[in-house]
């Protein structure tokens, strides 16, 4: 296969530093295996303990490719020099063709927190450069038609505060195919011929307009390069779920990011966001292909981040992580629920692309990328597996009789041996795979980067360090628990719905989270019981594990708290260096969204309330009828159709009316002025307030 950029200085070098991370790997791991078989009664002899050492060397070697990321990434910094990095040399500006693209692909959101995010993006890009390079578009699939009509208004609202008439742009897409890729696909067929570069925001993204305009100086210094991904990082956290995650992304991050970087160069991933995209390659080499089959693991591809970055690669041209590149901000799902139903959706994405491993003409590395996002959850079931492996064997060397002389006239017995020893070197080096970067994180930001005052001092970062493992501890066997159940559900064939993420906080109340972790709470008394019971020695290694899922509804509930959280900030634990110094970006942020909130409509109809708004509000009317598409001609039944609707809103008012009649009303100019003119012109002052305005009367 042809390619545009078949050689890149960097591949060779690439390809040594994966050869020498294979054996760091896969040594160890058989080495490790070796001791797992040794510390078996049996030596791993018997069946049960085959599969045993199998597992944990899949296990083993899955954390060893964290730890030499990370490791990697270590040096990497303490080093400081790094020959082949994506960085801005300061000697190029933006050439009045470069234009740009920021894109905000949206569906259902939280109007007032994504567009007081595209608020703070403007603002500082119009600071950083003449904000004429650079269009901004809000890409919405929402289909929810009080969302719809919210979005129209709240952009319209925005386009007069920074008199961005004509550099932000609204549109709702109609028919939502292949979700959020489908919805970028519809940008680059409309308007991509318009622009060089394109970057993609998520809707809780937040980009400096330095980060911005440093992304697009690099694309143009580097001609190769077909996806730019920074490294965002968590902002804006406030219960203790996510103020754990918030500072884990940031002390642990950069060094892990260094690690990525060291390891792939050029054959870096693309995570869907905060990303600078060439768009003229992406458009000619980067469409998706339907999976055959149906759905969840066939049909349209949900993680189309990776499978993109595959096919730019594909194509020649290179993809980087700018792990160095500061100014790039995300948010985290606020509790563990949040982040599990999030979990859920990436699962069976991650899973579909290993129907894609074996696609013609993907790059090694690409391959790789594929097997470790689904990896991320094949683990757990795995790590499931080989507990429950392991307590089969234990139970079983209690209560089955063994036959310590298989053979007969044989004078010495086979007795199973337990060594301890070996067993506390086994956990140990596990540990020590496990723990160690994030101590080594700590030598980085104190040593190296002087910045342990941006994380409350260096006693409350080793404090918040030590907690963060506590609690990491508690929530890891509950997402084992969730993970194996995802898994398990998509190879059942059971597909995820396409909801909006909870973003922002909500109370999780005890009932919902014992509906959720109940069964988890349940299957660790009977493990723990029955182990407890037959074989208590080998329980004390499982209480770890067995006390995180009986204490996972009350560790749900508490650390999905801003409450918790709060406690933990005023402790000077958890702090990231956002917080102690902000940026202006989140103060305009902040600043917007109050504006936004406070402001009363002299109607008495919520902002949400967009159905009624477009109905009854004669701005808001004008607004949504002048963006939606010229008068069609319908069918006769459908004329008839629609008049039934208007006349059964007309009658019992916009309650009544489902969503899906809702949404079809608003397609159609003549049924908003219709609707209008009734209301207003109605003598009937029950059905004037059911709308809203008996206020006024």
């Amino acid at each position: 296969m042809s390619r545009e950029y078949p050689h890149g200085a960097w591949e060779k070098v690439a390809r040594r530093r994966r050869l020498i991370l294979l054996v760091l790997v896969f040594v160890p791991t058989f080495i490790a295996c070796g001791f797992m078989a040794k510390t078996l009664p049996h030596k791993g002899s018997a069946p049960l303990e085959l599969f045993l050492v199998f597992f944990f060397g899949i296990l083993y070697a899955w954390i060893s490719i964290g730890f030499w990321a990370s490791v990697a990434g270590f040096f990497s910094i303490m080093r400081r020099y790094d020959k082949f990095m994506a960085e801005d040399s300061g000697e190029t500006s933006l050439e009045a063709g470069a234009r740009t693209a920021i894109l905000m692909p949206i569906h259902n959101e939280k109007v007032d927190r994504t567009f007081a995010g595209l608020y703070a993006v403007y603002r500082s890009v119009e600071q950083e450069v003449q904000v004429g390079s650079f269009d901004f578009f809000i890409l919405s699939d929402s289909d929810d038609p009080d969302k719809w009509v919210e979005e129209e208004a709240a952009w319209n609202d925005l386009c007069r505060s920074v008199d961005g008439h004509n550099r932000l742009f609204y549109r709702n897409r109609r028919v939502n195919i292949k979700r959020k890729s489908g919805n970028i696909a519809d940008f680059c067929r409309r308007w991509g011929a318009n622009y060089r570069y394109m970057i993609v925001l998520d809707a809780d993204s937040v980009m400096t307009g330095g980060a911005v305009v440093r992304m697009a100086k690099i694309m143009e210094q580097n001609p190769a390069i077909g996806i730019l991904q920074s490294f965002p990082k968590a902002v804006n956290a406030k219960t203790l779920f996510a103020r754990l995650q918030q500072f884990a992304g940031h002390l642990y991050g950069p060094m892990f990011s260094a690690g990525l970087h060291f390891w792939q160069l050029g054959d870096a991933q693309y995570w869907g966001h905060n990303a600078i995209i060439r768009v003229e390659p992406f458009m000619k080499h980067c469409g998706l292909p339907i999976l055959s089959g149906r759905p969840p693991l066939g049909g349209d591809i949900l993680s189309h981040d990776f499978v993109e970055a595959a096919l730019m690669r594909r194509a020649g041209w290179e993809v980087w992580l700018a792990y160095r590149l500061e100014g790039s901000y995300e948010e985290m799902p606020p509790s563990l629920p949040d982040d599990l139903a999030r979990d859920r959706r990436w699962s069976q994405g991650n899973l579909q692309h290993m129907r894609l491993l074996f696609a013609e003409g993907l790059f090694p590395a690409h391959r790789i990328l594929f097997f470790v996002g689904a990896m991320a959850y094949v683990s757990a079931l795995l790590w499931f597996l080989f507990l429950i492996f392991s307590t089969t064997e234990a139970i079983s060397e209690v209560l089955v009789t063994h036959t310590y002389f298989p053979h007969e006239y044989n004078l010495f017995p086979s007795w199973p041996i337990w060594n301890p020893g070996w067993a506390i070197a086994l956990v140990s080096s596990t540990v020590l795979l496990l723990f160690l970067p994030k101590f080594l994180s700590v030598i980085v930001a104190t040593v190296k980067q002087r910045r342990a005052h941006e994380f409350g001092g260096l006693l409350k970062l080793l404090l918040s360090v030590v907690a963060e493992i506590i609690l990491s501890s508690l929530f890891a066997p509950v997402r084992m628990m969730f993970h194996s159940k995802f898994v398990f559900l998509t190879l059942l064939g059971r597909k995820v719905s396409w909801d909006p993420q909870q973003r922002e906080e909500r109370s999780i109340s005890w009932s919902g989270a014992a509906r959720l972790h109940g069964a988890g709470m349940a299957f660790g008394f009977v493990w723990g019981g029955v182990v407890l019971l037959i074989n208590p020695s080998f329980f004390w290694w499982l209480v770890p594990i067995i006390a995180s899922l009986i204490l996972s509804v009350p560790v749900s509930v508490w650390s999905g708290s801003s409450t918790a959280g709060e406690k933990f900030r005023r402790l000077g634990l958890f702090l990231t260096p956002e917080e102690i110094n902000p940026r202006k970006e989140f103060g305009r942020l902040e600043s917007y969204l109050k504006e936004y909130r406070s402001y009363r409509s002299p109607l008495t109809i919520d902002k949400d309330q967009g159905f009624a708004r477009a109905v009854v509000d004669p701005c808001i009317s004008a607004l949504h009828i002048r963006l939606l598409r010229k008068e069609r001609r319908y069918s006769e039944a459908i004329l008839k159709k629609r008049e039934s609707l208007r006349q059964k809103a007309l009658s019992y008012g916009p309650d009544r009316l489902l969503s899906s009649e809702k949404r079809e009303l608003l397609t159609d100019p003549s049924s908003i002025i219709a609707l209008h003119r009734g209301v207003w012109k109605t003598a009937d002052d029950e059905l004037a307030s059911l709308w809203g305005i008996y206020t006024l009367r």
